[in-house]
Formats: structure tokens, sequence, C-alpha cells
């Protein structure tokens, strides 16, 4: 039986500049990367930590794949459709402990209108103070989703094969730090 984390019971908010909401997904014969940068999220934690929760809105138009004609064609209605749905929003249904430091948290993933259960795969990385005079937790999470699952299933086929230009499975990972507000 594993002991559980303590954590300072209260209401976090993520810290963007020490925040990466991340992703992965096979495309061709390699994989690109991609990140949003801006979002905002709330993490309540309670004295039970399965009472916990967490509410994250990512600004879509914010996807940085590092080459401005695939983001703006992310952004298209190929794929995540920006101008009718412009946010992606995660809000928690439960959190378990799932080992010591390693928590599964289950909630409700929203992507272009259609939601779908997740389990990020979360491992608490610690708690303490920071320089400015505040106090932070971080975490990592991580979790797989298929795109066609929300309506995301535009694709190419690769000429001489049978295979497909882009991957069905997205990984998505998430390092991030929350300050404790007073």
């Amino acid at each position: 039986m594993s002991t559980a984390t303590a954590v300072t019971a209260g209401t976090w908010t993520l810290d963007p500049t020490h925040t990466e909401i991340g992703f992965t997904v096979r495309h061709l014969i390699g994989k690109v990367r991609g990140k949003f940068t801006g979002f905002e999220g709330a993490v309540v934690t309670a004295a039970d930590l399965g009472s916990s929760s967490v509410k994250v809105e990512v600004d879509l138009s914010t996807i940085d794949t590092g080459t401005a004609a695939r983001d703006e064609h992310l952004r298209s209605s190929d794929f995540f459709e920006v101008e009718s749905h412009p946010t992606m929003t995660f809000v928690s249904t439960g959190v378990a402990q799932n080992g010591a430091s390693d928590f599964v948290v289950t909630g409700d993933l929203t992507i272009r209108g259609v939601s779908r259960s997740v389990e990020l795969a979360t491992e608490f990385l610690g708690e303490g103070g920071d320089p400015w005079g505040g106090t932070r937790v971080g975490v990592e999470a991580t979790t797989q989703i298929s795109r066609r699952e929300f309506g995301i299933d535009f694709n190419m086929p690769v000429e001489g094969s049978d295979k497909l230009m882009i991957g069905d499975k997205i990984s998505i990972h998430i390092n991030a730090q929350a300050v404790l507000q007073a």
C-alpha cells in the first residue's frame, strides 16, 4: 500500500512560463512535435486528493509546430477549425492515486465540440517555495488519443503505398508548474 502524497489544499493556477502542453503525431515516416502557447488552467487540491479537480482551456490558435504554413493548416477546418471551435478543454472527473507519486487523472477532453473521457498518467514532481515568495507544485502528465474520435479525420494517401500521411494516434504530454493562490 502506497502512502498518499501530501499536497497543500487550495487553488493553484498554471504558470504559463513554466508549463508546456505539447503533442506528437506520426507524419509520413517520422513524427511531428508541437505545442500550444496559449492556455489557462486551475487545479483545486483537497485534503483528500481524490476530491481534487483540474480544469484547463487551451487556445487552439496558438498551435506551434515550428512551421507557419503547417500551423495555419492545423487551424483550418481540416483539423481544429478554430473559427468555430477556438478552444480545447479538459475538465477532470476523478483523481486516483496509483503509487507514491503517481496518479491517474480522468476527465473530459473536448475538441471541436466533441467530448471524450481520457486518462492522464500523472507524476507528482513535488511542492515547494519559489524565489518570489510563492508556493508551487510540479506535475508531468501523458495520454494518447485518437484524433478521429474527435472528428479530425483529414488525411492523404502516400503515393505508391497503402499508408496515410498522418497517424491517428496523438500523444499528449504536459509538463506543468502551478502557483498556489493566496
